[in-house]
């Protein structure tokens, strides 16, 4: 360590010598329970419940459960009662570093964030309490280039949204933040509007507003019991008495495990030590005329913001540094914690303090007057757990907030709006608490979030992976078999080949903004399908069966296009009351009355948990039954896949006796199977379910049946590239709860003639009356070594007019292919367009779909002595 550094840190642990400390810091001396706070703040313990009856009982009084509240009452929701053990914001809240931020990498969060920051500004105006919201902005600094290209990436996936966010110059940076060390920075991305908050006085405003509506906010009470009675309702049992209530969210923050158990739930959540540092006054930053922005290094892993005429600094250490309070998980957390602190560890953040100190000179001459070391929440993948949890019926969560300052305003209003209205009012699928199953284990949790704190501030690459706590018990029975051969992907907790290595190659994961090692693999196996036999393992789909008097009737209701007869197969679209895409499955009826339902990897829990909600709802006497652990799945797809299945089977697989979309039980190779003719590739092909433990012998025998066709593996990569070309859509980017399907282009699927009532089914006939504004378009891009993603912004004109929702190279056409929304007078065939990639905008048009027909499609048109285009 250098002298100079020594030296810093001797002033840097010296304790302060006089002056005010930081509100942060004065955090640590506020009431622990009932009376007025020093600014007069109501803060009365409560004596009883008040009521024995209530709509929504939120346990937790942190910023989440309180904004929740808050939003509930203020939409008119009577009968709205909060519970908190302890004091309002004790837990996290009360010592987070309040960061707000309209910044986010994802897509659907930036809603949550830009909601929360225009709420926080007219907080204080509408309930009469000062929140403390500074926002002078903030900058991401790039060091490297591949943090501008990641800035640029970024800026592509921002221009569809209203939040300000720009692309700086070194010199601009310097001019807002002069006190920078400028040696490495070669750009900033800037969000103006961006601040802090102190949480404090946020949640305080936050339940003044809760109970100006009318809502009940009850303190110190903690709840000891939950039962759910058979009509669904809960039983809150606390010392003062036991609450009746419609529905139950569970917003406890570190206490959210402990309230799972309650009623047998193992939430996959795990408390990490964060710390930062408050300095105190340095005359560089006092001299200033205007608040600094608050700044992210993201190369030395920190945030920075001015605190008073001081600076706050917070880094993430590596996963091999930080820390857990993993005893919480096996112990609970200890009774009577709530506005405690963790012992500081500044040896633990040393290389980070350093890496400041070199970016701010002005912190080596800094004194320190607090330091802050406390438990914020990590799921396994960092994000929130939010939404009705399946297979408990009216248990709500919004838990593992390891950002719950700038989520808490817009998940209040996101989770009021779910509430009322009985659907989600935005895509937000990355939350689904249903992510999440039993094979999300204690040891995946904790090495997932070790992970995921490490690699707060790690560059964000398009189909990025991470390693930690792989494989999970879901493993298919070629795991083994493939896992040297491949490079695998993490689906759902699932192992599933990305692309597989053939000598020569470059393996491995070698992530990129640009083409990388996959991409000529990938082109190999695209040919490998078109033109021969390709197997691919499909075990991670969701596969549920459904039987029962009623499941006719219930999967009538449930799904817009018509039921399958028995033996047949179709894709079927289940849409919210106000006709957005909820979900997309694979519909087929097995026997009379007994259908199996296929769903994506991500969207197993998410869609069983809508089906069983209807079921309750309606009362229908059907069984459902979750087969995805124990149901293997390989597909078949090429010219050659009948050719290569026939060696197996005695029962005639030619196309005039299995035909397209039909489903059938038979043998190959003496295994077991359910054979579907499907295939997402678009290609001839069969998708074949079976027990778990027969795949290696079934995958060992189709491969050793097309050795002289020439078989080979592909991968989900190549996979992608088929299905585009063929202009198949895909749940989560062409259709969610933000679409509906109409605009999708998924009116094949969709019946408003059936008799049936399904959901959604009024919705759209007025969708359709009125007229679309939008729709999806196909379009070819004149790329160089980029492909679309998918949430790129579309131009024209000048101005941004749309998004890609997904894309991949064609290599049939040689050349990037998306699908993208665009206003509905851009989206004639041969429009003109541009699409945003890394900061350049690449001609685009809008082309006649699909580019390759598929191979139903190509037979029909030879049995018609037509020539099919490929």
């Amino acid at each position: 360590m250098s002298a100079v550094l020594r030296g810093a840190l001797r002033r840097l642990w010296r304790p302060c010598r006089g002056g005010c400390p930081s509100p942060l810091a004065a955090a640590a001396l506020r009431p622990l329970s009932g009376g007025a706070d020093a600014r007069g703040r109501e803060n009365s313990p409560s004596s009883s419940l008040g009521k024995d009856r209530a709509d929504t009982v939120i346990i937790g009084g942190g910023c989440v459960g309180v904004s929740l509240a808050y939003h509930l009452a203020k939409a008119g929701l009577k009968d709205v009662v909060l519970l908190e053990k302890s004091e309002l914001t004790a837990g996290s809240t009360w010592h987070a570093a309040g960061l707000t931020t309209y910044f986010h990498p994802g897509i659907n969060l930036k809603k949550i964030h830009y909601y929360s920051i225009k709420l926080y500004e007219k907080l204080a105006e509408e309930t009469g309490q000062a929140v403390g919201f500074h926002q002078p902005g903030s900058i991401r600094i790039a060091t490297t280039p591949t943090r501008v290209d990641e800035f640029k990436y970024q800026m592509t996936r921002v221009g569809w949204h209203p939040t300000e966010q720009y692309l700086i110059t070194p010199e601009k940076v310097q001019e807002l933040f002069p006190l920078l060390n400028m040696d490495k920075v070669l750009a900033g991305l800037y969000n103006p509007g961006d601040g802090h908050i102190d949480p404090y006085s946020l949640t305080m405003a936050l339940a003044a507003g809760a109970r100006k509506y009318g809502a009940q906010l009850n303190y110190p009470v903690k709840v000891t019991n939950l039962n759910c009675r058979s009509d669904g309702t809960w039983e809150v049992e606390t010392p003062l008495g036991i609450i009746l209530a419609k529905r139950i969210v569970n917003a406890a923050g570190f206490w959210a495990r402990d309230v799972g158990k309650m009623i047998g739930l193992q939430h996959p959540l795990i408390p990490v030590h964060h710390q930062y540092v408050v300095t105190s006054t340095i005359p560089e930053v006092k001299a200033l005329k205007t608040e600094l922005p608050v700044i992210r290094d993201l190369e030395g892993s920190y945030y920075l913001r001015q605190e008073r005429d001081g600076l706050l600094f917070g880094p993430y250490e590596s996963e091999e540094k930080m820390k857990l309070q993993d005893s919480w998980v096996t112990n609970g957390v200890p009774p009577g914690f709530g506005k405690e602190l963790f012992e500081s560890d500044l040896d633990r953040i040393m290389e980070h303090i350093e890496a400041a100190m070199e970016m701010v000179p002005v912190l080596r001459k800094a004194d320190i007057i607090n330091t802050i070391a406390g438990p914020i929440t990590y799921s396994p993948d960092i994000l929130p757990m939010v939404g009705p949890h399946q297979g408990v019926r009216n248990y709500w969560v919004a838990i593992g907030f390891g950002y719950g300052i700038i989520h808490a305003g817009g998940i209040g209003k996101y989770l009021s709006d779910w509430i009322l209205e009985g659907e989600p009012p935005f895509d937000l699928i990355e939350l689904d608490p249903n992510r999440y199953g039993k094979w999300t284990t204690t040891e995946f949790t904790a090495a997932k979030a070790r992970e995921s704190y490490g690699f707060n501030n790690i560059v964000g690459y398009p189909k990025e992976e991470r390693f930690a706590g792989r494989p999970t018990e879901r493993t298919s029975g070629l795991y083994d078999l493939l896992k040297s051969e491949c490079s695998m992907g993490f689906h759902a907790g699932w192992e599933q080949p990305h692309w597989f290595y053939k000598p020569g190659d470059e393996t491995g994961y070698k992530p990129s903004f640009r083409r990388t090692n996959w991409f000529d693999p990938v082109s190999r196996e695209y040919k490998q399908v078109m033109e021969k036999v390709g197997v691919i393992d499909l075990s991670p789909f969701g596969k549920f069966k459904v039987r029962g008097t009623d499941s006719v009737k219930l999967l009538d209701h449930l799904f817009a296009n018509v039921v399958p007869k028995v033996g047949s197969t179709n894709i079927s679209h289940m849409l919210t009351p106000r006709g957005k895409v909820y979900a997309e499955l694979t519909v087929s009826q097995l026997h009379p009355a007994e259908f199996m339902l296929v769903t994506g990897s991500g969207s197993e829990l998410h869609d069983l948990r809508w089906i069983e909600e209807e079921v309750m709802r309606g009362g229908y006497k059907v069984e459902i039954e979750n087969i995805t652990d124990e149901t293997g799945v390989l597909g078949v797809a090429g010219p050659y896949a009948r050719q290569v299945l026939q060696k197996l089977t005695n029962e005639d697989l030619s196309d005039g006796s299995f035909k397209f979309l039909q489903s059938r039980h038979l043998k190959l190779s003496d295994i077991a199977v359910t054979a579907i003719r499907i295939s997402y590739t678009g290609e001839l092909g069969w998708e074949l379910y079976h027990k778990k433990e027969d795949t290696v012998a079934l995958y060992s025998a189709i491969m050793e049946a097309g050795q002289k066709e020439g078989i080979d593996n592909f991968g989900t990569y190549a996979l992608n590239a088929l299905r585009l070309e063929k202009g198949f859509r895909a749940w989560g980017a062409e259709m969610n709860c933000d679409t509906n399907p109409l605009e999708a282009g998924l009116e094949y699927f969709v019946r408003l003639n059936k008799p049936a009532d399904f959901t959604g089914k009024q919705a759209l006939k007025q969708i359709k009356e009125k007229g679309l504004k939008r729709r999806l378009v196909y379009l070819t891009v004149e790329t160089d070594d980029v492909d679309p993603e998918g949430n790129e912004s579309v131009w024209h004109n000048g101005k941004v007019i749309g998004n890609t929702t997904s894309g991949s190279f064609s290599y049939s056409a040689q050349q990037s292919l998306a699908f993208a929304y665009v206003p509905t007078e851009l989206s004639k065939v041969g429009q003109k367009l541009e699409v945003e990639l890394l900061g350049k905008n690449y001609p685009a048009a809008v082309i006649q779909e699909p580019l390759v027909l598929t191979e139903p499609t190509r037979a029909r048109l030879q049995r018609k002595g037509k020539s099919p285009k490929m």
